[in-house]
């Protein structure tokens, strides 16, 4: 059976990153500023406060809830496939927090 990657928590990073917690424990260091240098709709994410302030997990994924209600179908969302796959796994950046 191949596993389907879910993330379950997603936390900020610096300098436009987020950390993505997968149902099989791994954790994915994502670089959002290839995504928002391309324009579009990313380009709101240059807003580090935005960023952070509206980061959450909406569709089993990485998501930017820009609208404030929870609408699945008006956030900014990252493909959960593709950060599996292309973002590199990562010790978890809270353990040592005291």
């Amino acid at each position: 059976m191949e596993y389907i990657p879910s993330v379950v928590q997603a936390i900020p990073g610096d300098n436009h990153t987020v950390f993505a917690y997968f149902s099989d424990g791994s954790i994915h260091h994502v670089d959002v500023s290839p995504l928002i240098a391309r324009g579009g709709v990313f380009s709101q994410l240059n807003d580090e406060k935005l960023l952070r302030d509206t980061l959450t997990v909406l569709n089993d994924t990485v998501a930017w809830d820009i609208s404030g209600n929870r609408d699945e179908t008006t956030c900014i969302d990252l493909d959960p496939w593709n950060i599996y796959e292309n973002s590199p796994v990562v010790a978890d950046p809270l353990e040592f927090v005291a």
